[in-house]
């Protein structure tokens, strides 16, 4: 599993700031602010993506994910759940993917192998099949946002 300590939190800082969202490094053993799973994963309160060192990227980005495809009045309300939508939770799903390839020395590929290590699931047996042949309705979703292009490619913000 990849995590935050693998990569340069300046390449972090950099692409979350692209979305307008603030990266925010937590100490080692320190509980993670909002934090939807506990212990190593991720956090959101605003705008801000809460995350320690042991926190696994494919985390980071999935949550990351979730602020993207907010606008950014409703970025303002969110503390720990971003959603209870289906459709955005299956986008998010694809987003972290396009993120992932976005960060220097990750990649989607990572991200996907990630996510089923973690223990996502889906009907076609991983997050890989998911994305290249289950998840048209999340390719459309995003494309409906201006965050992907027709040819599933991840759109500048």
């Amino acid at each position: 599993m990849l995590t935050l300590a693998d990569i340069p939190q300046a390449d972090i800082a950099a692409l979350l700031a692209r979305y307008g969202l603030d990266f925010a490094p937590v100490a080692d053993g320190q509980p993670i602010p909002g934090s939807y799973w506990g212990e190593c994963e991720a956090g959101l309160i605003g705008s801000s993506v809460h995350a320690r060192d042991d926190t696994p990227v494919h985390s980071l980005l999935h949550e990351a994910a979730h602020l993207v495809v907010l606008p950014p009045e409703r970025r303002a309300t969110v503390h720990t759940d971003a959603t209870d939508s289906i459709e955005e939770e299956d986008a998010v799903c694809v987003l972290q993917a396009l993120l992932g390839d976005a960060l220097p020395g990750v990649g989607a590929a990572r991200v996907l192998a990630d996510m089923d290590a973690w223990g996502y699931t889906f009907r076609l047996g991983s997050a890989a099949a998911y994305v290249a042949h289950d998840a048209d309705a999340a390719w459309s979703w995003l494309q409906q946002r201006g965050l992907v292009s027709p040819d599933r490619r991840l759109l500048p913000p």
